[in-house]
């Protein structure tokens, strides 16, 4: 899986991923969806890669993703933000993935 950051969302990640050396990893969330196909994409900083997590091709921040959400996503996909709206998306040459993607600064 590639992901391509915009100009924009690298300003926007590269000072909360330098400090503390955190991670960045794309999630398919599904908790409260009640179905796994239900799932919403989001973003997480994370310490380092979990027991199932695999790195990623990120152009030009590297991130990590569980093998199993692969599915979900397109090979090629791009992450941008707005900063009038305050928001990252995620999107692929075919499709918009959303247009909200939460970055959830919690650490593992």
């Amino acid at each position: 899986m590639k992901i391509v950051f915009t100009e924009a969302a690298q300003a926007k990640l590269l000072p909360l991923l330098e400090p503390e050396h955190a991670k960045l990893k794309l999630l398919y969330d599904t908790e409260g969806c009640g179905c796994v196909v239900s799932g919403v994409p989001a973003l997480q900083l994370v310490e380092g890669p979990g027991p199932y997590d695999r790195p990623g091709e990120g152009q030009p921040i590297p991130f990590l993703f569980e093998q199993r959400h692969e599915v979900f996503f397109e090979s090629e996909l791009k992450v941008d933000y707005s900063a009038e709206k305050g928001q990252f998306s995620l999107k692929s040459d075919q499709q918009i993935y959303t247009n909200h993607l939460r970055l959830i600064r919690q650490q593992n």
